[in-house]
């Protein structure tokens, strides 16, 4: 039970910072027990990684919203945006499933560390 800094992340992970203190269960000199115990909790005002990548795949979810809703005004004054529409809703798709996979890590990392 080897004592570690842990920066507290604004979305409410965190990350394990540097060693702080060795425990009494030291086994060999220089080295950890392998258990971690937190000696300060340091707030970030930072999201985590996997957080950051959500935020951004979800504006640009956004923007491809708004570019769909503007061809399908155009549309309506006679242009063809048939090809362009499609393409913005197969990448939205394809971010949709990207956020589902960050999500799953994001849980996963959560459960390990539990």
């Amino acid at each position: 039970m080897c004592f570690y800094d842990q920066y507290q992340m604004y979305c409410g992970d965190y990350k394990w910072g540097h060693f702080r203190q060795h425990c009494s269960k030291e086994y060999r000199t220089g080295e950890t027990c392998g258990m971690k115990l937190v000696m300060t909790t340091i707030p970030k005002r930072d999201k985590c990684k996997l957080c950051s990548k959500i935020d951004t795949k979800k504006g640009r979810i956004v923007k491809e919203q708004e570019r769909i809703n503007r061809w399908q005004h155009e549309q309506k004054r006679g242009h063809q945006r048939v090809a362009s529409i499609e393409a913005s809703q197969q990448q939205i798709a394809q971010l949709e499933w990207e956020i589902q996979e960050l999500d799953y890590q994001r849980n996963e990392a959560m459960q390990s560390t539990r």
